[in-house]
C-alpha cells in the first residue's frame, strides 16, 4: 500500500511538472513581448508598387502630339507610309509589363526628328524593400548619370514661374540659338549641355517639380558650327514604381541651323504630362 501511495505521488508530481512545462510553452507570448522588434521585423513585408502592368508606349502617344513632335509626318504623301510612321516601332522586350518602348523617326525638308518613349516598371525582389523604394534608387542613378548643373536662385525662381503657368521670356525664344552658344559646357559624351552661360535658367538641364513624384530634364547640343547641330531633350519622371523616359532629337537639314531649345523642351514636357495622365499619376 505504501508503494502504491509512493507511485501515485510520483505520478502526481510528473503531471504537475508536465503541466508547468506546457504552460511555459503556451506562454511564449511573454517572451515575444520582451523582444517585440524581432518578431515584428520578421513579419513585415514591403508593399508592392502601385502599377502591375504598363500601357503600350506606341499607342500612348496621340497623332496630334506626334504631329507636333515630328512635323515631317504630315508631309508624307502616301497614306500607308504615313500610318506606319504614326504607329512607330516597338522595342523588343521579354515582358511588356516590365519594360516597353517605342521609337519614331521622321524626316522632313527642314529637319530629321526622332522620338523615343520608354516605360519601366520596377519590381523589388527583396521583401524588405518596396517597389517604390527600388524605383527611387533607380531614378536617382539616372539623375546622377545626367550630371545636372547645380541649381541657382534663378533656377528656383524660374521653376516657380513655370509651375504657375508662365512661359519663358520672349528674349529666350526670339533667338534661333536659344539654349546654345560656343561657351556651352561639354558633357562627357562630347555634347554640349545648356549651361548657365549659354541659356536662361528656365532652359537649363534641371529637376522638375510639377511632373510625377520626381522628374528631371536634360538638354544637350552636339556638333559644331561647320556641321548640322543635333539637339537632344530628355525628360525622365517617376510615378510610384514606374519610370518613364522620353528622348526627343532634332537635327536640321541645313548646316548652321540650331534646333530651338525652348520649343523642343515644351514639346517634350507636354508629352511627359500626357503620359503621366495616362498612368494616372
Amino acid at each position: 500500500m505504501q508503494r502504491k501511495a509512493y507511485v501515485s505521488g510520483v505520478a502526481a508530481f510528473l503531471v504537475a511538472l508536465l503541466a508547468g512545462c506546457t504552460g511555459g510553452s503556451g506562454g511564449g507570448g511573454a517572451t515575444d513581448d520582451a523582444n517585440p522588434g524581432e518578431a515584428g521585423t520578421a513579419s513585415v513585408v514591403a508593399q508592392p508598387g502601385k502599377y502591375r502592368t504598363l500601357p503600350g508606349p506606341c499607342s500612348a502617344v496621340s497623332h496630334d502630339t506626334l504631329d507636333s513632335l515630328l512635323p515631317g509626318i504630315k508631309q508624307i504623301a502616301d497614306a500607308d507610309q504615313q500610318e506606319k510612321a504614326y504607329e512607330g516601332d516597338a522595342a523588343l522586350a521579354f515582358d511588356n509589363d516590365r519594360k516597353a518602348g517605342c521609337r519614331w523617326k521622321v524626316d522632313s525638308t527642314a529637319a530629321s526628328d526622332r522620338l523615343m518613349v520608354d516605360f519601366e516598371r520596377v519590381v523589388s525582389y527583396d521583401n524588405s524593400v518596396s517597389d517604390d523604394t527600388q524605383a527611387q534608387e533607380l531614378f536617382a542613378e539616372k539623375e546622377t548619370a545626367a550630371d545636372l548643373p547645380e541649381p541657382t536662385s534663378s533656377d528656383s525662381d524660374s521653376s516657380s514661374s513655370s509651375s504657375s503657368g508662365s512661359t519663358p521670356s520672349a528674349s529666350a525664344s526670339s533667338s534661333p540659338t536659344a539654349g546654345a552658344s560656343s561657351s556651352a559646357s561639354v558633357s562627357p559624351s562630347g555634347s554640349e549641355s545648356a549651361s548657365s552661360s549659354a541659356a536662361p535658367a528656365n532652359l537649363q538641364p534641371r529637376t522638375l517639380d510639377d511632373l510625377g513624384d520626381e522628374a528631371f530634364l536634360d538638354d544637350a547640343l552636339s556638333g559644331s558650327g561647320s556641321t548640322a547641330r543635333q539637339r537632344t531633350v530628355t525628360v525622365v519622371f517617376r510615378t510610384s514604381n514606374v519610370i518613364v523616359t522620353i528622348e526627343y532629337e532634332e537635327q536640321p537639314a541645313a548646316v548652321g541651323v540650331v534646333p530651338d531649345s525652348e520649343e523642343m523642351q515644351d514639346r517634350a514636357r507636354n508629352l511627359a504630362a500626357q503620359l503621366a495622365d495616362t498612368l494616372g499619376g
